[in-house]
């Protein structure tokens, strides 16, 4: 589990140009953010590195070039733009 500071630096850091990025991360953030374990963390760092329309075209769907140890994080926000 994230600590409170993690969480905070987390969302900070989760604030996007492209609004439709902020809106999943940020329903994610809301959803599971505290609960992140250690490498969910890690790997939604490694993905909010990316150009923001990078991020949204694996987001959407629409590329799978990502590390492969981020897997479990895409589907996360995969699920989470389909599932408001």
């Amino acid at each position: 589990m994230l600590t409170d500071a993690q969480l905070s630096k987390l969302r900070w850091r989760c604030r996007r140009g492209l609004l439709e990025n902020d809106i999943i991360l940020g329903r994610v953030l809301e959803r599971r953010g505290a609960h992140f374990n250690d490498d969910e963390h890690a790997q939604l760092l490694t993905l909010i590195d990316l150009a923001d329309h990078d991020l949204w075209n694996i987001i959407a769907g629409r590329s799978d070039d990502y590390p492969a140890h981020c897997d479990a994080m895409v589907r996360t926000l995969r699920e989470a733009r389909v599932t408001p």
